[in-house]
């Protein structure tokens, strides 16, 4: 049960500007966007497509008081970085009542035999491509992260 991707394109950030190709963000931009995800929230959840180049991509996730589903991404690797918040993790063992969703993208249940990691601000994880995973809140809890997700294949 982690995040359903919810795409937000009208609430692009402004990027500053830099050589071709290149984005940059700062904290601040990244700061005061907390409050436009927070207004856009539906289902404990907010997430926005900052960038995409190639083979990657950026989203801008908050999640609040709300687990995800369970997803594994058959091509996408994720890169998690925490901005603040805290919730848990659970990664890896079997996706319980795995359906595809979209292409490449099974959403679940459960999981078992999965490890949970405990996710603060300041942590990274890298999660693999067809690796099961589930954000895993309290009620009252907030995560703010960023996720570049690579296509590993």
């Amino acid at each position: 049960m982690k995040k359903t991707i919810l795409m937000l394109s009208p609430l692009m950030m402004a990027v500053a500007a830099g050589p071709a190709g290149s984005n940059h963000w700062t904290a601040e931009q990244f700061a005061d966007h907390e409050e436009t995800l927070h207004k856009a929230m539906k289902n404990g959840l907010a997430s926005e497509t900052l960038g995409t180049w190639g083979n990657h991509l950026l989203l801008k996730t908050r999640r609040e008081g709300s687990s995800g589903q369970v997803e594994l991404h058959q091509r996408y690797s994720d890169l998690i970085v925490v901005q603040s918040g805290h919730a848990t993790i659970v990664i890896g063992g079997k996706i319980i009542n795995g359906q595809t969703t979209a292409a490449d993208e099974i959403r679940g249940t459960s999981i078992e035999g999965g490890e949970t990691i405990s996710l603060k601000a300041g942590d990274i994880l890298h999660v693999p491509s067809k690796t099961p995973h589930q954000v895993v809140l309290d009620p009252g809890q907030t995560l703010d992260y960023i996720v570049l997700k690579v296509d590993s294949q």
